[in-house]
């Protein structure tokens, strides 16, 4: 009531208004020299804290996130409070929309077998990579984005803008990746769709150049590569339908950079312990330092 006496008391006037609420206008005075209540000071100084976490992440993080990246600075709060403070403040986290799909499998082309069988779980870095292609609009037509991910902390470890769907954009992204990790890839297993890119003689060959086995999904939806599916969720969402309208492939491309930076080594990662993918990694080679050396 105080608040709505504030927002009116310049068009109506206090007392007509408190004749109609009805409050005595003492009370609405004495309220307004009445200290703040330990509680409201509280609120006051989370509410800044959360819109600065909120801010400094893209504006995308919801209640839950926003309440672990306090707890990671020490401030202790309930989550309830987080929710309700945003409420308040008039802000909330991006929902995710349904994914489609953009590669097309070949049904003649043989495949290699599904090793994953939708077991979604690596015991370290390098053991199981994701890969998967999505299609984004822009001004100037379609444009196409192709990312590699490391289930075990959710890292993106490769990725590629451009304005087609040959090999070579999927091939760029694993590029990426392999040059990324700077070691042998022996005994990793690469899980994609169907997708033809996927199954050409030039990106079979690579992985076998560095060590790696080509896994295929076999049903043919969105659970055979469900973490890749996960991640592209994440990078539409929280970048590609909240930053758009895009110029074409070169705008996306270093919006996308600037996103994966942020993705690998800032935001929290549900799948890597409600820490960043970069950090998660790091206290595994920590923990297991002759993994380095290996």
């Amino acid at each position: 009531m105080i608040t709505y006496i504030d927002d009116h008391k310049d068009l109506y006037g206090v007392e007509p208004i408190c004749a109609v609420l009805p409050i005595a206008p003492s009370t609405y005075y004495a309220a307004k020299t009445r200290p703040l209540s330990p509680r409201a000071v509280r609120d006051a100084e989370l509410k800044t804290q959360i819109r600065r976490v909120f801010e400094t992440n893209r504006s995308v993080y919801g209640a839950r996130k926003i309440w672990r990246a306090l707890g990671r600075e020490g401030t202790t709060v309930a989550r309830c409070t987080v929710e309700r403070l945003m409420g308040e403040l008039a802000i909330a986290g991006v929902v995710r929309g349904t994914p489609r799909r953009t590669t097309r499998g070949d049904e003649s082309a043989g495949r290699p077998a599904d090793l994953v069988d939708r077991q979604f779980a690596a015991t370290r870095p390098n053991r199981l990579w994701v890969a998967d292609i999505t299609y984004l609009r822009t001004w100037s037509g379609f444009a196409y984005a192709a990312f590699v991910i490391d289930v075990y902390s959710r890292m993106i470890v490769g990725w590629q803008v451009a304005n087609h769907l040959r090999t070579d954009l999927a091939l760029d992204a694993l590029e990426m990746a392999i040059w990324a990790r700077n070691e042998r890839l022996d005994g990793l297993v690469h899980h994609s769709d169907r997708g033809t890119q996927y199954l050409s003689i030039r990106y079979s060959e690579r992985l076998a150049d560095e060590g790696a086995v080509a896994s295929v999904g076999s049903r043919g939806d969105s659970y055979d590569n469900a973490v890749a599916e996960s991640t592209i969720g994440l990078y539409k969402t929280e970048l590609i339908h909240r930053r758009g309208p895009w110029r074409g492939p070169d705008d996306l491309e270093l919006a996308t950079l600037d996103y994966v930076h942020w993705f690998n080594h800032q935001r929290l990662h549900g799948a890597a312990n409600n820490v960043p993918p970069a950090e998660f990694e790091a206290a595994y080679y920590r923990h297991n330092p002759k993994a380095i050396a290996a």
